[in-house]
Order: structure tokens, then C-alpha cells, then sequence
């Protein structure tokens, strides 16, 4: 435990003298796993689909806000799935729309999940999403948590159907729309998933700011729970057939993350816990003090010893 703890500290001090660096990095990180997972999933544009073009966006992305990485992100799997069929890629990119407006009405901050939240589902972690959204963000992160999952069901839809959407009967323009949007909107699995996000944030943000001991590994655990519970319900109500294997390798990876993201983060030490009180001319203040986990790094001096000079000392201490 005390060796976590120290790694912990020291990872502290190397994000506090290298946070812009690291926060580059790890934007770039994302933004090129987000582009690279579109080309497996829905390259269907060659020009961009290889790894220079993705690189190439990723290094942009690595300077700019989440907010408008996210656009760029979305502009390259609207690009892919136009070659499939244009009616889709303008319904998503009207969806993107209604996103970017609603962006303002949410924190800037809490745009990462734009990004996070499909590559959670391509790497069967989509339960993870919620919990550290409700640990971190407010409850407005619903709305890109959310948003996220409607774009990965909409590209699932798309690489799913992506023959018919090429070589299907032409059409009129409405009754493409209307065929479309009712495939999407009538997903039960994506209506069951979204529920499932919004509650399990809503259930962590609420525990996490109560004044109780552990209210974080808590609110994780009834987050977890709760989400298991609407999938479950989901799954036996519109009789979606999904493998009970995967859903529980997901929810112990997505547990494992966030117990990890607790303890980076928000480590502290109830023993230590104080309860203070205060007061002016108009109220009393009651304040719960809970002190963090703080470990200093052992340092270690390693003092070299000169073999001639100790050799002489020798010598003459024997004379």
C-alpha cells in the first residue's frame, strides 16, 4: 500500500511540474484512438481512412479544446459514412448539430466525453463512462455522455448496414429519412443504454456529495449497481440477446478503472476525519475536514566512496 502511495505522490509532482505537456499528450492520445477506431469501423473514404491522415488530425486536435476536437473527430466519420450513404451522414451530422448547440449549455469541461464515451463502447467499457462522469463532472454530463452513446449506436447502425445502405432501392428522399431515423430512434439496446447512463450518473453525482465516509467507492458501487440493474430490466423487457460473458467482463474492467481513479484522485484518510465549527453574526458553520493521503517520496542519496582516497585513509590510520 505504502508503494502506491508513493507512486501516487510522485506521479502528483511529474503532472505538476509537466501538466501542459501531459494534457497535450493525452489529447493527442485520444483524438488519434478516436480516428483510428472510425477507419476500422466505418473507413469507407481511402483518402483518409490510412494512419498519416489520422495522425495528421490528431496533432491538430493535440492543441485545441475537447469541444472542438470532438468536431473534427466527427467531421472524419461523417466524411466515411457520406460514401455509404449521404442521407444518414447528413441526418448525423444534423445530430452533431443539435450536440454543438447544446454544448453551451453544458461545461466546456465535460466535452471529453464526446470522445471517451464511443471508444468506451468499442473497448467494452461503456459502464465506466457514467462513474467517472458522476465522480468528476456535474450533472449537466449527462448531455455529452449521452450524446456519445447516440453516436456509437449510429455508427453501429451504419457498419452493420453497410450493404443495404450502398446497393438498396432507390428511394424517395422522405421515406429514406423516415426508414432511417426509425431504425435508429427504435434501437432497444441504445434507448437502454442511455437510461442507463443518465441514472448512473445521476445516482453517482447525488451519493458522492453526501457527508459520509467513502461516499466515492460508494457512489461507484451503486452506480455500478444500478446500471446492471436497468440493462438487466432492458434486456428481458425488449428481449435484447446479449452475452452475459461480455457484459460482466465489461463491468469487473470498468469497476477495476474507476477503483484505480479513486485512488489516484481522491484518496483520503477518514481516521484523520475533524469536525470543525464556526460562526458569525448570522449563522453557525459546521464543516467536515477530511485530510488526503499525502506520503512524501523517499529520497535517496546514494554518496560515493573514492577507492584510492579510502585506500591512503586506510594506510595511514594503520601507521
Amino acid at each position: 500500500m505504502m508503494a502506491l502511495l508513493v507512486f501516487r505522490e510522485r506521479l502528483r509532482v511529474l503532472y505538476g511540474k509537466y501538466a501542459a505537456y501531459i494534457d497535450t499528450a493525452v489529447r493527442f492520445g485520444l483524438c488519434l484512438s478516436a480516428l483510428l477506431v472510425i477507419n476500422k469501423n466505418v473507413g469507407f473514404m481511402t483518402r483518409i481512412s490510412g494512419l498519416w491522415p489520422a495522425l495528421a488530425a490528431a496533432v491538430l486536435c493535440a492543441f485545441l479544446p475537447y469541444g472542438l476536437s470532438a468536431v473534427i473527430v466527427g467531421c472524419f466519420m461523417l466524411a466515411h459514412i457520406s460514401v455509404v450513404s449521404l442521407e444518414i451522414s447528413v441526418l448525423m451530422a444534423a445530430v452533431m448539430a443539435i450536440i454543438i448547440l447544446l454544448y453551451y449549455g453544458f461545461r466546456p469541461g465535460d466535452s471529453w466525453l464526446l470522445l471517451v464515451t464511443p471508444l468506451a463502447f468499442f473497448f467494452n467499457i461503456p459502464y465506466a463512462v457514467p462513474l467517472l462522469a458522476g465522480l468528476s463532472c456535474s450533472l449537466t454530463s449527462v448531455i455529452p455522455a449521452c450524446s456519445g452513446a447516440v453516436l456509437y449506436y449510429m455508427m453501429l447502425y451504419v457498419k452493420q448496414n453497410a450493404g443495404a445502405l450502398t446497393g438498396g432501392a432507390a428511394a424517395g428522399i422522405a421515406e429514406k429519412y423516415s426508414s432511417i431515423f426509425g431504425s435508429v430512434v427504435s434501437d432497444e439496446m441504445m434507448i437502454t443504454m442511455i437510461l442507463a447512463f443518465a441514472v448512473g450518473i445521476l445516482t453517482v453525482y447525488l451519493i458522492r456529495n453526501r457527508s459520509i465516509d467513502f461516499a466515492w467507492y460508494i457512489a461507484a458501487a451503486a452506480g455500478l449497481v444500478v446500471q446492471t440493474v436497468i440493462v438487466f430490466v432492458g434486456g428481458f423487457a425488449f428481449n435484447i440477446p446479449f452475452s452475459l460473458v461480455q457484459f460482466l467482463v465489461g463491468l469487473v474492467f470498468s469497476a477495476a478503472i474507476v477503483m484505480a481513479y479513486i485512488f489516484f484522485v481522491f484518496a483520503v484518510d477518514y481516521t484523520r476525519t475533524e469536525y470543525l465549527q464556526y460562526e458569525d453574526d448570522d449563522y453557525y458553520y459546521y464543516v467536515k475536514a477530511v485530510p488526503k493521503i499525502a506520503v512524501s517520496a523517499p529520497d535517496v542519496k546514494v554518496q560515493k566512496i573514492n577507492a584510492r582516497n579510502s585506500k591512503k585513509h586506510i594506510r595511514q590510520y594503520d601507521k
